[in-house]
């Protein structure tokens, strides 16, 4: 029987660390109301602290990405993990808003940021060398996953007993995720004497020089470098958009969309869960793709669909129908981070695989503005129009933007 090689076993239990991060930092979306009947805080205030992680999970993504070359992927998973464990216990003692800031806002976004950020791309290009794509597929799946797929186990925990146990339960799968970490994670495939699947080739040692760099200045020095590729520009701005019309748009305004429509929150929120199901399938199949066509046609497909549906997608509830809803609910799913695998072999492919980690870092950070304008931007078109259908719509169009953005990327530049 042939071994299975370690290579594997890293890919899943980073797939695992990645989900129970996702969990922990989507959960805020359930604890609104509950933070605010119990500690009387204004909604304005609770949201701040959330969209604070958001802006620190993303922005930290590049310093993270210079950090784990000095220290290790390890122990650099070890102290991010950590860090969300300790602001879930801290979240238990709270009594004051700028303990929410503190707690969640500051240490939940710098937890999570090494997990949802630059960790898929570094795992894949550390462990692999054939089916790469697929690795990274396999990886930026599980973060919409986590994200998505136990809002409705949490909700209701919380509406039969009380937020606190909630946050338990999210505790216990970092602990337990910690110990996963801590017995079985590996810096490099060199440290346990083997070499990156799909490798025939010895490993080349790492340069001394590289533990003594100063990991703050390597993600400045590194976002000035990118700045002169045009293909930097490029796929930030796709990104931006992709962010705009994901975690930003659906992510913070599906439900309410929904339910203005007549549908009540816990079937929103059902469909949410199972967007996020589907997105395990469709980001792995876009892996595997990834390693086999032309990654600037596949984000070009991927970008253009999704902005048909969102055009679509008022049409849809306007007609009061579930069919058509759930049409929508498991194309989007296949597509919702779809494009973040041939995103990031375009990256490689450009930069190289030293500085693509901290560049996806950057250009991931364009993700999460683009995020927070349509998190911000759908509730004040809301306001002032008294329907989401403007901001679905100009979404859609921006989609198709960037699918323009993509496909003008040098053929070169975007080989699988």
């Amino acid at each position: 029987m042939r071994k299975l090689h370690y290579s594997w076993i890293i890919l899943f239990l980073t797939f695992f660390s990645i989900i129970v991060a996702g969990i922990v930092r989507s959960s805020s979306g359930v604890f609104v109301i509950p933070f605010e009947e119990e500690f009387h805080w204004d909604r304005s205030m609770i949201s701040f602290a959330f969209g604070l992680s958001l802006f620190i999970y993303g922005f930290s993504g590049p310093f993270m990405g210079a950090i784990v070359q000095s220290v290790g992927i390890k122990k650099m998973m070890l102290i991010s993990m950590g860090t969300l464990m300790i602001s879930l216990i801290l979240t238990l003692f709270m009594s004051e808003p700028w303990h929410l800031v503190l707690v969640w806002g500051v240490l939940n976004g710098l937890g999570a940021s090494l997990f949802l950020t630059v960790l898929s791309p570094l795992i894949a290009n550390t462990w692999f060398v054939k089916r790469r794509g697929l690795a990274i597929g396999i990886l930026t799946a599980s973060t919409a996953t986590g994200q998505l797929l136990l809002l409705p186990l949490l909700a209701y925990v919380i509406e039969d007993s009380t937020w606190k146990n909630a946050i338990v339960i999210i505790l216990i799968l970092s602990m337990i995720m910690f110990l996963l970490i801590w017995s079985f994670m590996k810096d490099s495939p060199r440290k346990i004497g083997i070499t990156p699947y799909g490798s025939e080739e010895e490993i080349v040692s790492e340069s001394p020089n590289k533990l003594k760099m100063n990991p703050f200045k390597t993600a400045i020095d590194t976002l000035f470098y990118a700045f002169k590729h045009k293909e930097f520009w490029l796929l930030a701005g796709s990104f931006f958009i992709c962010g705009l019309s994901t975690n930003g748009l659906i992510g913070t305004h599906f439900v309410a969309l929904c339910v203005s429509f007549g549908i009540v929150a816990v079937t929103a929120a059902s469909f949410l869960s199972i967007m996020g199901v589907f997105d395990l399938v469709g980001t792995t199949a876009s892996g595997w793709l990834s390693d086999r066509i032309d990654n600037r046609w596949l984000l070009f497909w991927y970008y253009a669909l999704r902005g048909l549906s969102l055009l679509l997608l008022p049409y849809a509830l306007q007609q009061g129908s579930l069919t058509l809803l759930m049409i929508f609910t498991v194309f989007y799913g296949l597509d919702w981070i779809a494009t973040v695998p041939p995103t990031i072999n375009i990256a490689r492919n450009v930069f190289g695989l030293e500085k693509s980690v901290i560049i996806y870092g950057w250009i991931f950070a364009a993700h999460q503005v683009g995020a927070a304008v349509a998190a911000y931007g759908g509730g004040v078109i809301f306001e002032r129009y008294d329907t989401y259908s403007y901001a679905f719509v100009g979404a859609g169009i921006f989609c198709f933007l960037a699918s323009l953005f993509v496909i003008i990327i040098r053929k070169e530049q975007a080989k699988n």
